[in-house]
């Protein structure tokens, strides 16, 4: 059974532009320049996405602290909320089953 996408509204912004406004949004907020987004998708109501932060920076950078924060945005791209999701060392590489 296929998932149905949210229509996206005319005039709405895309996923790149969601991209950079959750990423500047968050950065406002955190006080933290965002490393990356890893994933963006849209919902019924708006867009969410996931955004990497450096929280601690060591050297080497492999040993930095990560934070993983899930944004959610409105149809206009407005940040409504975020909450971080997943604290990690850069250099951890996900497992299956964790």
């Amino acid at each position: 059974m296929a998932t149905r996408r949210p229509a996206r509204k005319r005039g709405a912004p895309g996923a790149a532009a969601v991209l950079r406004a959750a990423a500047e949004q968050l950065a406002e907020l955190l006080g933290r320049t965002p490393d990356s987004v890893s994933s963006v998708k849209p919902t019924e109501d708006g867009w969410e996405a996931v955004v990497e932060v450096v929280e601690l920076e060591r050297i080497p950078d492999t040993t930095s602290v990560m934070g993983s924060y899930t944004v959610s945005l409105d149809e206009e791209g407005e940040l409504i909320s975020y909450e971080r999701t997943r604290r990690y060392s850069r250099g951890t590489v996900d497992r299956p089953g964790r």
